[in-house]
């Protein structure tokens, strides 16, 4: 019998605790590997889960300490979760298309400066041609 890896037997359980998600991934047609990657990185706790989660009632007798470490890391997690919302609207071929651009420019510029170290014969252009009087 096939044993699911930890960490997706740990996701299955955590989609199974929030209905709401399993409700998005089938009406949006997401795939699952995107909610994976993102619960691998952002962690169970993080804000971006809380429009999945089921409410549960305000605690409010949790110790500054806790308080201000969760706000650390709300902190941390808002963080990655831009970035990770940033890059997956990224369109690689475009990024790919830019950074050969980028490239050529860097390019021409090496040259431009590499004409102009070079030391010339003569400073003075010579005229194309000789003209002379009779």
């Amino acid at each position: 019998m096939n044993q699911l890896h930890p960490s997706v037997a740990a996701f299955k359980n955590f989609v199974n605790r929030h209905p709401k998600l399993l409700e998005e991934i089938r009406k949006s047609g997401r795939g699952w590997q995107e909610f994976y990657e993102k619960w691998a990185i952002l962690d169970e706790d993080d804000p971006f889960w809380k429009e999945y989660k089921i409410k549960e009632p305000d605690t409010d007798t949790q110790p500054k300490n806790q308080e201000s470490k969760k706000s650390k890391k709300t902190d941390h997690s808002d963080l990655i979760r831009q970035i990770m919302d940033y890059t997956q609207n990224l369109d690689t071929e475009k990024v790919q298309g830019q950074i050969e651009q980028l490239s050529k420019a860097i390019g021409t510029v090496q040259e431009m400066i590499g004409d102009i170290k070079k030391p010339s014969a003569a400073k003075v252009p010579k005229a194309p041609f000789s003209l002379r009087k009779d």
